[in-house]
């Protein structure tokens, strides 16, 4: 006997206890594992750099924040670490509550030893027609970042080389070397 899977909205998503503990990915919930130490500390430092862009009035850095990038069926994702145009937050001094709707600007993800290249690609290619500018793939082992401009536009940065915010972060640059410890 087939079972059958009742698909939910992020607004429904966005209902359950503890939702922040999980992605919702085609109407499914899929529960995520807590980051390690080294993937804390690396959202913290990526953060803190990019806080000068946000004090500059570009916009705002976040951590962990539900993004609906797709709907019908609904997927809410969550970066490790975001940066929103403030054009696109409004003129409120407030941020909303609830779930971005789209995808931030700038996307960071850092990858862990136990991810696939394909679930990563898979997030990478979602981000990009979710509306993301750029999105950032960072491996902490390699001390690389692999930049994401397009789905035809990628390119490798190792930690000597300076990376940009281009046109998600106007502004922004600094060596790669500084996601690290």
């Amino acid at each position: 006997m087939a079972t059958t899977t009742t698909l939910l909205t992020a607004e429904q998503f966005w209902e359950i206890p503890d939702s922040r503990k999980t992605e919702l990915i085609d109407g499914v919930v899929v529960e995520l594992s807590p980051p390690g130490l080294e993937h804390g500390n690396e959202q913290i430092l990526i953060g803190s750099l990019l806080l000068e862009a946000q004090r500059r009035g570009v916009g705002r850095v976040l951590g962990e924040i539900g993004c609906i990038i797709r709907r019908n069926p609904d997927a809410v994702r969550a970066p490790d670490v975001a940066f929103i145009k403030q054009e696109r937050l409004g003129d409120s001094e407030r941020l909303p509550k609830t779930f971005f709707e789209g995808a931030p600007d700038l996307v960071v993800e850092i990858a862990s030893p136990s991810d696939r290249p394909g679930e990563i690609q898979t997030k990478i290619r979602e981000w990009i027609e979710g509306g993301a500018s750029l999105v950032w793939i960072v491996y902490p082992d390699t001390r690389t970042v692999h930049v994401v401009e397009s789905m035809q536009r990628r390119f490798t940065l190792t930690a000597d080389d300076v990376i940009e915010g281009g046109i998600a972060v106007p502004g922004f640059s600094c060596r790669v070397g500084e996601f690290f410890t």
